[in-house]
Parts: structure tokens; sequence; C-alpha cells
């Protein structure tokens, strides 16, 4: 049997297909792209954004040509299902909840996930899904349910498995990883959980997705200063008004932000942060915009994730109104991203005759090798011999195209 696998989305979604690709795999799958006639294809959709819904719709639509059997799923799948159920070819919905029965409809077993198996240098692990807050703009949320944890010593056995294939990173990951361990019967926390990781398994560095800027606290802090915790973190703002962040509901202002995020940068060597914007929200007009602009230009950010404002059906923000011109949002949109190249390549500047702690991953045209380092940078290097996934010292010597070029050190 042949079964392709497509996914939109988070991290979480890439790790919920990886994990059913490999217990697939296990089963005597074979897995194959969707070009080649595929008995199966699986969809994994996302919803955060008008353009997710459309390009998700795309998507099954090109899986239902190829005349395989067509399963969805994800967010999008799940807050409308009957839109998904009607597009020709779509032969089965399988629930957000239970993506995992996705296995046992395709090979009639259901065996557990052999975390292990994954085409990734990185593998994602997913301890965490569901959210608790209520973002005026975010349907996620109403996809997804409340936030739920992953027992700490279930997490470790998976760490363990991963470890055991040889995988030198783990990219810890949820919907909102911060509220790990809050909702389990023994109360604990993302902090306690990365503590008994580094006690208990050998793997050579841990990577936390995305957090909210409430939940990086001292201890945080302090576990991040280790060298097996990568110095990298990428930490929604969505907006540097706190008239817009208050529109938006969210728990912070722009002062607790651009003060957490200074002493981050003062207290780890050389850390990575990274931040989502969202433009255009109902209420911004050019002030609004500018103090956005401010934060981030003053801010220790190496790079932005921008997003025009998107209405989400269900979402108190889809009804809001004073939006701004469609030509305001795209000037606004042409600035901020002109400033995160500024951003991304003042960053890697600083990166010059540093040696950088990098997994390699993929080898590229003319025998370059590509890889990421602690600090999310993508850096190339020419190397005669790699293995996938392994370790190398790399010292960036320059920048082209955006990206980090360099030589291996000892």
């Amino acid at each position: 049997m042949k079964v392709a696998l497509l996914t939109l989305g988070c991290r979480v979604n890439q790790s919920e297909t990886a994990d059913i690709k490999g217990s697939l795999k296990e089963n005597g799958v074979t897995i194959v792209g969707i070009k080649d006639n595929p008995d199966i294809c699986i969809i994994n959709t996302c919803t955060v954004t008008a353009k997710s819904d459309y390009t998700s719709r795309q998507l099954i639509r090109r899986a239902s040509r190829t005349g395989a059997k067509v399963i969805v799923t994800g967010c999008y799948s799940q807050l409308k299902p009957e839109e998904a159920a009607g597009i020709p070819g779509v032969s089965e919905i399988v629930d957000i909840n239970n993506k995992f029965s996705i296995i046992k409809l395709v090979t009639g077993d259901s065996a557990g996930i052999p975390y292990g198996n994954y085409n990734r240098s990185r593998p994602y692990l997913k301890i965490q899904d569901g959210c608790n807050f209520n973002c005026s703009y975010c349907s996620v949320p109403l996809a997804r349910g409340k936030s739920r944890s992953v027992p700490a010593d279930e997490v470790i056995k998976r760490a363990l498995m991963i470890g055991a294939e040889g995988y030198n990173e783990i990219v810890l990951t949820g919907i909102h990883l911060g509220s790990y361990g809050h909702d389990l019967k023994e109360k604990t926390g993302l902090g306690a959980l990365l503590k008994n990781l580094l006690k208990q398994t050998s793997i050579h560095r841990f990577r936390l997705s995305s957090l909210e800027i409430n939940e990086v606290d001292d201890e945080l802090i302090e576990l991040m200063r280790e060298d097996r915790v990568c110095n990298h973190l990428h930490l929604p703002l969505q907006s540097g008004s706190n008239k817009i962040l208050k529109l938006m509901r969210r728990n912070y202002s722009a002062e607790i932000y651009a003060e957490k995020i200074e002493k981050l940068s003062s207290r780890i060597e050389n850390i990575s942060i990274g931040a989502d914007l969202i433009v255009g929200f109902p209420g911004e007009g050019e002030k609004e915009f500018d103090e956005s602009f401010s934060l981030i230009e003053a801010g220790p950010f190496s790079y932005l994730h921008v997003f025009p404002f998107s209405g989400r059906s269900g979402t108190q923000a889809a009804g809001m109104k004073d939006l701004p011109s469609q030509s305001a949002v795209k000037d606004r949109m042409e600035r901020i991203m002109r400033l995160n190249v500024h951003k991304k390549e003042s960053y890697m500047s600083g990166q010059m005759n540093r040696t950088l702690d990098v997994i390699l991953e993929e080898r590229t045209n003319g025998g370059i090798v590509s890889g990421t380092s602690a600090n999310y940078l993508k850096i190339n290097v020419r190397l005669n011999d790699y293995i996938k996934g392994s370790l190398a010292n790399i010292r960036p010597l320059k920048i082209i195209d955006g990206r980090i070029v360099g030589i291996a050190v000892e």
C-alpha cells in the first residue's frame, strides 16, 4: 500500500503527521509523494488564517485528483467538517482529537507510535495540546479545545525512544507549550519537565517552540543557560500597541514584553529571539503600527513571522470594525518586512568568527550541506562526507542570499 501524507500549519500538526507516518512505516506501508500514485492521501489541515483554509481546500482537491482515497483531519476540517466533506473525493473526516485512529483506518492495526522513526533530523515531540486562552482573533482553541498535557513520565519515555535512534535534538512543542503540566493530577510545569529531561536522557540538545512572554520566568531563563538547551525562543508579540493588545485580549503590555526580551538578551549568551506580528488588526492606525515598529526596531530580535489580520469565523475579532484599508496594510507589511530583513542580517553578522553547534541535515547542490544551529540559524558548509543528523562545530565566515556560509572546525 502506498500512502501520501500532506501537512499544513504548525509544529504540532507536523509532529502528529510524523508520528502517524512512523507508525505506518512500521506497519509495512510505503510512504510516497502525491505525484507517485498513492492509494491513500492523508491531509492534515490548518485554519489559522483565511489563506490556510484556502490552501487546505486546494490541497484536498489536488489529492482527490490523484484518484486516491482521501482522509482529511486537522483544524480546518474540525471547524468546517461539512465544507471539507463536500469536496469531491473526500472519503473520511477524522476528528482532530482522534488523529491516530488514521493508523487503524489504513492498516487495520492500532499499534502504538514508534517514537524515533522520523525523516527530520530534529524531530518534534508534542507534549501538550489545546489552549485555555481566549485571544480575540484565534480560532485554534475552538478546534483544539482546552489545554491537555502528556504526563511527564510518558514524555521522558518518548524522549528516550527518540534518543535511542540517535537523534541529537528534540523540539518540545505544543499549542500552548507554557501551560504544560497545569492540568495534570500532580501539577507541574515546563521548567520541571525540562529539568527531568536533562537529567534522565542524554539527548544533546532540547529546543522549546513558541512560548508566551509571561511564561518565561527566572527558572526557565536559568535552564536556558544550560549548554543542552538551545539558546533560541519564539515569543509571539502580535502588536507593540497596548490599545491593540487589549483588543486582542493578550495578557501583557508592550512594556512588559520589551523588558522581558531585554532580560533574556542580557542573561543568555547569543540568544536568538523570534516573534509573531499581526499587521492590520481592527483599530490599528498609524500610531499603533508605529508603536509596534518602534518596539521591534529597538528590541533584540533575530527574525519575525509577520501576518496580515485575517478575521476567523467564531472569533470576537471577526466582528470588529475600524479595519485599516488594504493599501495601508500592504504598506505596513512592506515596512515591517524590510525591518525583518535588517534584523536578520544584523543578527547573522554578529555570528562571524563564533563557533556554532550545528546539526547537519540535507545535502544541496555542489556538495554543500545545510544545517541548523542551536540559535536557529540555517548554515551551509562544504563537506565531503557527513551523516544526516550528526553534529558539527561550524565557524560562520560570510552571508550569501540570507544564509550563513561557514567552515567546519575541530
